[in-house]
């Protein structure tokens, strides 16, 4: 269930809100050297103002390259190219834009439920299993089936808050 959590997190940290943050270019794969490299593989990623994002390419040869990438990504952004640097403003974010964000969050968030629940059917039906098999009493299994159900409500809970808190900077003007 943790691992559950820790993809959510990362998932949402690639959300645009309005801030430069180096976790929005982790979704974009560059074509280098004949593989598929995220950027940070290829170039040093920096957030040197609050809606600016400054990427040093090491080889001059894959900036048209890292360029295309970031152009055909679904961040909406145009880089700017100053040699070896390329700068990505972060524009503010529409209202119409906001509430399409928040429907995505809450896209991500239902999915993490649903793999939390997902873990939570898989250790019931193992409890199911191991009371069948004579391993655990009764007593055991529906203790076991609690501490369960606990965890699952914990961990939906803590999926909450983190939604609640990045729909919060979403929101923010």
């Amino acid at each position: 269930m943790d691992k559950s959590i820790q993809s959510l997190k990362r998932d949402i940290s690639t959300l645009r809100t309005g801030r430069a943050n180096v976790n929005m270019l982790d979704t974009i794969k560059v074509d280098v050297y004949g593989q598929q490299m995220p950027i940070d593989q290829v170039a040093t990623v920096s957030v040197p103002e609050a809606r600016l994002i400054s990427i040093q390419v090491w080889d001059k040869s894959n900036v048209s390259l890292i360029e295309s990438a970031i152009q055909k990504s679904e961040l909406g952004i145009n880089p700017q190219i100053d040699g070896q640097i390329i700068r990505l403003r972060i524009p503010d974010l529409t209202e119409e834009r906001r509430k399409d964000l928040i429907k995505i969050l809450k896209n991500m968030g239902e999915k993490g439920k649903i793999s939390i629940r997902n873990i939570r059917r898989e250790a019931n039906e193992d409890l199911k299993k191991k009371l069948k098999d004579k391993v655990i009493s009764e007593d055991d299994n529906k203790n076991y089936e609690k501490n369960i159900q606990k965890i699952t409500d914990s961990n939906i809970e803590n999926i909450e808050k983190i939604l609640a808190e990045k729909e919060k900077e979403i929101s923010q003007i």
